[in-house]
């Protein structure tokens, strides 16, 4: 028997064998639907049911989440039908489980058993067919391992940048020796400064007038020159250098030998000051108090160091805070800029009789302005304009450190520096509050005079003593925050560009850009450990071929 089935499927005959056309056919009529598409389709539900049949024994067999055949198809055709990715399945239960348990660093001490690469994790899995919990545990172990060695290695290396940044290079020392020697075997060395028909100048409030306060003779040449190199008027610059006793021979031997006319300077040691003589002044005594209580509850660097605990960049900011520049008089210093007559001294005659007088700390009485900078800083343009800028009544012309590309740099409020768990401060102030930058400042010392931000620095220094130092982070910004609170006028941040002496991500270009590039941090540009890409901006003001310079080795890159 032969089965004849015509192409449009409309006529079926059946043929009988030997010849014999026994037949039976069948005409089909016409219908909505094609019979020849019944067919096909026939046809391809047969090879899907088979598809379905291989597809939910491979789910089987691996072990994955139930589903129908119908829906684990689904899934696996309808991204590629779609044309997206292949979608994955749900990490375990048991994965999250190992994971969230504790694991101490003495579980993992001593242990050789732990991988120490990625290869080596992919190894061992596959040798030993771990299931997803012991898959999970020998990750978590090697993570957790790699975490503690991370973070020993930066705090090391924190511990290390802090020693490099508080010890005095040899070629710095040497600088100071020579200059020393200088001044006793040179008249030239021991000039006036400034010359006697000068003087005036120094307190006529129709010049410019800087204040750099430093006992780092490098340091402050380099701000002098790049102050006076960079300036439209430098005739009317009047510079104005306050150094510590050791420092002051080295410096006047300095910039008598290396001038910049037609720029002023003056050079002025601390106990120039008579005020500094007569009894106990408040930041001395305080800075002795703040250091007897460091060094009997802090402890020092070595306490910083063994926390465990601690987060390697709160542990970095510690260490910078113990640098000896912020218990320096030179970091203090600003806060006597005008005429403060509050300072009261109790002596005993010879009568053992007390006798309290008042005491008179006089910087700049006579100057209405005047611009305050760190000897970190580096000049790159023109700063007569900041003599423009509309101080509104305020005191304290800064650039605000909560705004910025840099995230990391323009990042601090006021809950970065002071302690809000402590209830005076948490009561006074507002976490949220902006905070501001030391480094480049204008100050208007006639708007001071009327204000009482010296009398209240002193009494919140004492607040933090009788606090045990608890109010704020160490050094001098936070008590800054605090007594200029209410009287700072905020500048353009084109003005002044910080963050250069720990932010290794600065790049060349937007730093050449700022008026006043700021090296705060421990990568002093005059230490080995500052970062190469940005030290250029520091040492194109330095002279190689000047005889000290290339006397004591020291190198512009």
């Amino acid at each position: 028997m032969q089965l004849h089935i015509s192409p449009s499927l409309r006529h079926v005959t059946v043929v009988k064998g030997k010849g014999l056309r026994e037949f039976i056919k069948v005409k089909v009529g016409s219908r909505r639907f094609s019979y020849q598409m019944m067919f096909y389709s026939l046809l391809f539900f047969t090879f899907l049911l088979r598809l379905v049949f291989v597809l939910s024994t491979v789910d089987t067999i691996d072990g994955a989440s139930p589903c129908s055949s119908l829906a684990c198809l689904g899934k696996r055709l309808k991204p590629k039908l779609l044309g997206g990715r292949i979608e994955t399945g749900n990490v375990p239960e048991a994965i999250y489980q190992v994971l969230e348990q504790p694991l101490s660093e003495e579980e993992l001490k001593g242990r050789s058993d732990i991988p120490q690469t990625l290869e080596d994790f992919m190894s061992e899995v596959k040798r030993s067919k771990s299931d997803a919990r012991e898959f999970a545990q020998k990750l978590k172990e090697m993570v957790t391992l790699m975490e503690q060695r991370t973070r020993t290695a930066k705090i090391q290396e924190y511990l290390y940048r802090h020693v490099a940044s508080s010890s005095i290079p040899k070629q710095l020392h040497c600088l100071a020796l020579k200059l020393a020697n200088e001044h006793s075997i040179n008249v030239a060395a021991r000039l006036q400064l400034p010359e006697a028909e000068l003087v005036p100048t120094l307190v006529e409030n129709n010049y410019f007038h800087f204040v750099l306060a430093s006992d780092n003779v490098l340091a402050a040449s380099v701000v002098a020159k790049s102050l006076v190199q960079n300036s439209l008027r430098p005739h009317k610059i009047v510079l104005h250098i306050i150094t510590d006793r050791k420092t002051y021979f080295p410096m006047q031997a300095w910039f008598s030998l290396h001038p910049l006319s037609p720029a002023i300077i003056e050079v002025k040691a601390l106990h120039h000051f008579d005020w500094l003589s007569k009894g106990k002044v408040p930041v001395l005594e305080a800075m002795e108090k703040d250091q007897r209580v460091r060094s009997q509850f802090r402890g020092g660097s070595s306490v910083i160091v063994a926390n465990n605990n601690e987060n390697p960049v709160v542990v970095a900011a510690k260490l910078q805070a113990l640098s000896p520049k912020y218990n320096s008089m030179m970091n203090h210093i600003r806060i006597h800029l005008p005429e403060v007559n509050l300072i009261r001294v109790t002596e005993k005659n010879a009568l053992n009789i007390r006798l309290t007088t008042s005491l008179s700390l006089q910087l700049f009485p006579s100057l209405n302005k005047v611009v305050f900078l760190d000897d970190d800083v580096v000049i790159q343009t023109d700063l007569s304009p900041l003599w423009d800028i509309d101080m509104d009544g305020k005191v304290n012309g800064a650039v605000e450190t909560c705004r910025g590309e840099d995230k990391f740099v323009m990042s601090k409020k006021f809950k970065s520096y002071l302690n809000f768990s402590n209830p005076i401060i948490a009561t006074n102030f507002d976490p949220e509050e902006c905070a501001w930058a030391y480094g480049m400042n204008v100050f208007d010392l006639a708007a001071w005079r009327k204000t009482n931000i010296t009398s209240t620095y002193y009494h919140w220094l004492d607040e933090n003593l009788k606090s045990d130092l608890s109010l704020w982070q160490l050094g001098t910004l936070p008590p800054g925050l605090i007594a200029f609170h209410g009287h700072v006028q905020t500048i353009d941040p084109f003005w002044h560009m910080l963050g250069l002496g720990y932010q290794e991500k600065t790049s060349f270009s937007d730093a050449e850009s700022a008026a006043v590039v700021h090296f705060n941090g421990r990568a002093k540009p005059w230490l080995d450990i500052a970062f190469p890409h940005l030290r250029p901006l520091w040492a194109k003001y330095l002279d190689s071929s000047d005889r000290f310079i290339k006397s004591c080795h020291i190198r512009a890159s």
